[in-house]
């Protein structure tokens, strides 16, 4: 997972409303995928601990490699929830990213 924001710069102030600028679509795509992608990677520790308390102790959870599979089967989940709204997480991260609203005085 590449975790990357598409605005790296200092967002505008409100005491400077010209350097208020619109986000292009790329930039919001860009800043969906991140904050998607980071609501994944906080998931995935909670959803493999909720794996490995239910799915007790069993021959195969012993085999070799198995920790690995279930690490991405975690991997996989978190994403998947993520990308279908999640819990909220990458909603609370994008209202972040967006530019202050400034108002024009009047």
């Amino acid at each position: 997972m590449n975790i990357t924001l598409a605005s790296t710069s200092i967002p505008p102030t409100t005491a400077n409303p010209a350097a208020a600028k619109a986000l292009s679509r790329n930039d919001i795509l860009k800043n969906e995928k991140a904050a998607r992608d980071f609501e994944a990677l906080l998931l995935t520790p909670v959803l493999d601990s909720l794996q490995k308390t239910f799915a007790g102790d069993s021959e195969d959870a012993k085999t070799t490699g198995a920790s690995d599979y279930r690490q991405m089967g975690s991997q996989a989940l978190a994403q998947a929830i993520a990308d279908r709204g999640g819990i909220g997480i990458a909603r609370l991260v994008l209202r972040h990213l967006q530019p202050p609203k400034v108002s024009d005085g009047g």
